[in-house]
């Protein structure tokens, strides 16, 4: 059952490195669950840990410093996601806590894995995440407002807006994924295939 949200208020964590891609959000080693869920411990795991084992943290890295703990929204730099098409990465991005990731530029299919996942990406210039990198590292434990009827974040000294499909909107909003999209005309599926005994075939 995916989770509808209309605003999210939420603590912002910094990642400011580039063309972050799917092997580095979580590692092929870890892709063995059959379930989306216990995939956050393994998050970003060669910058998270000092070891292969996830035993030793890596102190120095964003996502282990105390005022980052609780963090939901994710800020970051151009080309989000690239790589391979795993589903996986969304997975353990839900899975750690982030409902939300701010970034200049997404790979494509990691922004359609995300939004049917109920991740909420957000594009906004180089110039607005240059601002809001320059607030968050020099603040702390700064909270963005996102509201998706306004289409804008509300930052401590301003507010942003933002342009979304209507139909991501619309799936975000409103809790939809491909699946239950398809379900919503269940009755004509199911009145097809009755009426065309060859479908099957």
């Amino acid at each position: 059952m995916l989770n509808k949200f209309i605003q999210h208020v939420g603590i912002v964590a910094p990642l400011d490195i580039s063309n972050i891609d799917t092997d580095a959000i979580i590692p092929k080693q870890f892709l063995h669950k059959v379930s989306r869920s216990g995939f956050g411990e393994n998050l970003f795991h060669y910058w998270r840990y000092n070891d292969t084992e996830g035993e030793i943290l890596n102190l120095n890295f964003v996502l282990n410093k105390p005022e980052y703990k609780f963090s939901s929204i994710l800020l970051t730099r151009e080309n989000f996601g690239c790589g391979s098409s795993r589903e996986h990465a969304v997975w353990a991005l839900i899975d750690f806590g982030f409902r939300v990731i701010i970034a200049p530029s997404f790979a494509d299919i990691f922004y359609e894995n995300s939004i049917n996942n109920q991740l909420l990406l957000i594009k906004l210039s180089k110039k607005e995440i240059n601002e809001m990198f320059y607030l968050v590292n020099n603040n702390f434990g700064v909270i963005f407002k996102v509201d998706l009827q306004k289409l804008c974040i509300t930052t401590e000294n301003k507010i942003y807006l933002f342009k979304m499909n209507k139909t991501h909107l619309k799936y975000i909003i409103n809790g939809i994924d491909n699946i239950k999209l398809t379900l919503q005309y269940e009755r004509f599926i199911v009145n097809y295939e009755k009426n065309n005994p060859d479908f099957m075939d």
